[in-house]
């Protein structure tokens, strides 16, 4: 019995060149099955993405700068709710000091705006940790309000350090400068906003 022999059972089927294994028709990946389409793993569902990137199971790691940022935003609030304080206190015991010595009308109205200042840092403490807690899931509306927050502060730094004729103004203002622009800085970027923009499950 040869191969060609179309009656030998061990021969290849008709129409098919001797070889092993047999080979799946043109266009069909085998078994009858069509091939699954590009980007898809099978039975209609997505295929996974490649490992090592965010998808599925692996959540997106905050970037770097946004890191840092993050770590001003806590420092800046603990030196702005530390100045708040102290600046109350003193304001305090100063009109304390002056209504024991005079009848204290001159000095109530600089203790007011005194308090409104102290109130203001406080306030803007709070409001550095309420931003630098709300990094880790927050939406774009975090990001905006840091860009505002930060822009502010600039222009609270270059006031300062323009009006500022002693030593110890110009460089609180510095320091305020450099920590908002790197606030800045970090949030205008495209990692910024892909992690401000990302799908949350």
């Amino acid at each position: 019995m040869s191969f060609g022999d179309p009656n030998n059972p061990y021969g290849p089927p008709q129409g098919q060149q001797p070889g092993y294994p047999p080979q799946a028709p043109q266009g069909q990946p085998g078994y009858g099955y069509p091939a699954a389409p590009q980007g898809q793993a099978g039975y209609g569902y997505p295929a996974a993405p490649p490992l090592g990137q965010p998808g599925y199971g692996m959540p997106m790691e905050m970037p770097g700068l946004m890191k840092t940022a993050r770590v001003l935003l806590f420092i800046l609030a603990g030196f702005q709710l530390l100045f708040g304080l102290l600046a109350g206190a003193l304001i305090g015991a100063a009109q304390d000091v002056s209504n024991g010595v005079g009848s204290g009308d001159s000095t109530d109205g600089l203790a007011g705006l005194g308090f409104l200042l102290a109130g203001l840092l406080l306030g803007l403490g709070a409001l550095s940790i309420f931003l630098g807690v709300k990094f880790r899931n927050g939406g774009s509306g975090i990001r905006i309000t840091t860009i505002v927050y930060a822009s502010l502060m600039i222009l609270g730094g270059i006031s300062n350090m323009v009006k500022g004729g002693n030593g110890s103004a110009t460089f609180g203002g510095l320091i305020s400068l450099a920590m908002a622009g790197i606030i800045l800085a970090s949030m205008v970027t495209s990692s910024a906003s892909a992690w401000f923009n990302r799908p949350r499950y």
